[in-house]
């Protein structure tokens, strides 16, 4: 009886309420428990190392050896538009070089060496806010595209520029004078290089897509050339100019606003030299197709009769033509009719006399090659 007392108060207990006292009592009853190493590890600061800085900030290159960023400045990047997604720029600015080096040698009467330093998307904004003053800034218009472009001739060059067409001595950097702006003989001169540049750049493009580069204004503070938005992606383009100790860079800005109209040309990947058609397949094609053999039918007559007429004919019947002997009869090529003649006998053959001259396509080169641009309706 005394053992089922103590069960029952037992249980009776376990099954009351707990009371804050009680749970407090449980509390320092209960044993300590020694924390595992790992938990105690986990309650340390543990200080970064630096190649993990680097990596959070996008300091260090990426593992996969392309030189693409990584953590804060991977994000940053992330918004902007590589130039290598238009294959065809490349192209096209490496034939820029060529030209410039021809024409501004014949500008220059002197030995200039142009260079592609590079192709790179920016921000409009930030590119501004990175232009050392003083500069020459002239803003372009691409009268095709309808949208503007930005030369910028930066401080090195442009007093290499003037000195050299002033006659300045070679093999001796050009005296830089700040303080003041530039002269209206200065800045005439320097038109005149501008204008190289994108005429040359005109005929770069003509290939591909021709446009009239024009020339709006030019400025010397970077506030006043707003062609675009802060935030706006845009290719810039760095040429090195080298006149024998003398020289700078030039920057060709191009916002993608601007290119938008050729973008799908710009996406083509291109293998091989010349730009657009190829004139040695053409007259390769030109010739098979002249050397091809045609079959070509002579029809005297044609004429429409009923079905139930045609499944009686029986041999020996007679059709009765309704055309006289001097009626023309039509040459045909499938179902194109090519010529007429008159039909008579030289010898022992029956033979054909072209009197009107062959139908030739309305359809030109050129429109043939624009037919998949018209609009359908």
């Amino acid at each position: 009886m005394a053992t089922d007392d103590l069960d029952l108060e037992a249980s009776a207990k376990e099954n009351a309420p707990l009371t804050p006292e009680g749970m407090a009592a449980e509390w320092a009853a209960m044993p300590d428990i020694a924390p595992d190493e790992s938990e105690a590890e986990a309650h340390i600061d543990r200080l970064m190392t630096q190649d993990e800085i680097d990596t959070m900030l996008g300091f260090s290159i990426g593992e996969d050896g392309k030189g693409g960023r990584n953590g804060i400045q991977a994000i940053v990047d992330s918004g902007s538009v590589t130039y290598e997604r238009l294959p065809m720029l490349e192209i096209i600015f490496e034939r820029l070089v060529r030209l410039l080096s021809t024409s501004l040698r014949n500008l220059f009467s002197d030995n200039v060496e142009v260079t592609l330093e590079g192709i790179r998307s920016v921000r409009f904004g930030d590119y501004i806010n990175s232009i050392s003053l003083p500069a020459m800034l002239a803003v372009f218009k691409a009268e095709e595209w309808d949208n503007f472009g930005l030369v910028t001739i930066e401080s090195a060059l442009t007093y290499s520029v003037l000195d050299t067409m002033l006659g300045g001595k070679r093999g001796q950097p050009a005296a830089r004078i700040d303080g003041r702006p530039f002269t209206s003989i200065e800045m005439n001169l320097l038109r005149r290089v501008i204008g190289v540049v994108l005429g040359d750049a005109e005929a770069a493009f003509r290939p591909l897509s021709p446009v009239t580069f024009k020339v709006d204004r030019i400025e010397s503070n970077p506030r006043f050339v707003s062609i675009s938005r802060p935030a706006n992606a845009a290719i810039r383009v760095e040429l090195r100019f080298d006149m024998e100790g003398r020289g700078g860079s030039l920057h060709v800005l191009l916002p993608y606003a601007t290119i938008e109209p050729i973008r799908e040309l710009l996406l083509e990947s291109f293998m091989g030299e010349k730009l657009g058609r190829d004139a040695i397949w053409e007259n390769h094609l030109a010739t098979e197709v002249w050397q091809a053999d045609v079959a070509v039918k002579c029809v005297l007559h044609e004429c429409t009769m009923p079905l139930k007429r045609v499944m009686k004919l029986e041999i020996g019947d007679t059709l009765m033509f309704d055309a006289r002997p001097e009626a023309v009869a039509s040459l045909r090529c499938g179902e194109f009719i090519v010529s007429e003649g008159r039909i008579g006998r030289v010898d022992d053959k029956i033979a054909v006399q072209v009197v009107s001259p062959l139908r030739r396509s309305k359809t030109t080169m050129a429109a043939f090659d624009t037919s998949h641009l018209t609009p359908t309706a």
